[in-house]
């Protein structure tokens, strides 16, 4: 077990306690709490593995996971109010998505009960039912006495099909931004196209530790697993996934830079990692904070979760084979982080 500063234990789950369930792996760690209170702790959102959260009090743990107790509970996961749709048509409808919330329902999961699966919604469950009550909310109202029927000339009454969802991209679970879900077969075909063609613009914002003051491109091989069983770069001959990344800096603080990067290809955690490995990981990233067979890097920036957003979106419509684009500004608590960030730098460079 090991103690943070912020009040926190980490546990990393041994031979012994593989295929533990989580509370039991909790009582063996925490003996002095009771069952029941080992409990409230799951239930309370204080527990994550691997930096997510779980609810579920039965999860089977793996080999080399890790369990982290919070000194503090996590707040709810996001609503069907948080989610923004930005565009939808009966081919593709594109939203925003608010960070606290998978994009999809992980393998493991898939068993879940519907009550289970409600305390942690993910964002392909809740956008069927918020298109079905925008669908209901915009369809033509039954004539009444006095109506001259229809709808006024200055609205627009939308008629789309019932919802079908075809994920063809995700973002973390911590990462905010624009994403695009396909409605049709023939429609997934298309924008899957273009995800393997690199043709899809795509634009993050970023706040990353250091100093960045040249515009950079990053190129490297990733792997699932660099050594230590996360994903990272490796310089074995024909060996991983092509991945580029172009960073240009927005804005410099000293400690810390405001970033843009815009990706050639599309690989998994592919910023996260391309930024660590260049020495300036993501404030709030704690998982690619920890070089190769090192020490964790200290994060000192404060981050209220990963500063990491999909600001632009672009792509063709499957159906109408126009070019379609969608930029999105940061979200209010990465807003608020990085006017904390240039208020503290002001003062240290007028002091």
């Amino acid at each position: 077990m090991t103690a943070r500063p912020d009040g926190s234990q980490v546990f990393h789950v041994s031979t012994a306690l593989v295929g533990q369930t989580l509370v039991g792996a909790l009582r063996h760690w925490i003996p002095e709490h009771s069952w029941s209170q080992i409990r409230r702790l799951v239930q309370s959102r204080r527990v994550q593995i691997n930096g997510n959260l779980c609810l579920d009090e039965g999860r089977r743990l793996t080999e080399k996971e890790v369990v982290k107790v919070l000194a503090n509970s996590q707040a709810p996961p996001p609503r069907e109010d948080d989610v923004r749709i930005r565009y939808v048509d009966n081919h593709v409808v594109v939203v925003e998505k608010p960070s606290g919330i998978t994009t999809l329902r992980h393998s493991e999961e898939q068993h879940w009960p519907t009550r289970r699966r409600q305390l942690q919604p993910t964002l392909d469950e809740l956008l069927p039912r918020i298109l079905a009550k925008r669908a209901a909310s915009d369809a033509p109202r039954p004539k009444r006495r006095g109506d001259r029927g229809g709808a006024r000339k200055d609205e627009r009454v939308e008629r789309v099909r019932p919802p079908g969802l075809r994920p063809v991209h995700r973002l973390d679970r911590e990462t905010s931004g624009l994403m695009v879900f396909a409605r049709s077969v023939d429609a997934e075909r298309h924008l899957v196209h273009q995800f393997r063609k690199h043709t899809i613009h795509r634009a993050y914002l970023a706040i990353v530790q250091g100093d960045i003051a040249e515009p950079l491109t990053i190129k490297t091989q990733l792997v699932r697993d660099r050594g230590d069983g996360r994903r990272g770069s490796t310089k074995l001959p024909d060996v991983g996934q092509h991945a580029v990344t172009h960073v240009r800096p927005l804005e410099r603080f000293g400690a810390f830079t405001l970033i843009e990067c815009r990706l050639e290809t599309g690989r998994t955690h592919q910023i996260r990692i391309h930024m660590s490995e260049h020495g300036h990981f993501v404030c709030g990233d704690k998982v690619y904070c920890q070089p190769l067979f090192q020490k964790p890097l200290v994060d000192r920036s404060g981050a209220p979760r990963l500063a990491l957003h999909a600001a632009e979106l672009g792509f063709v419509h499957p159906h109408t084979g126009e070019q379609i684009d969608f930029q999105q500004d940061l979200p209010p608590d990465l807003a608020q982080f990085l006017d904390k960030l240039r208020r503290d730098y002001r003062e240290k460079t007028v002091s």
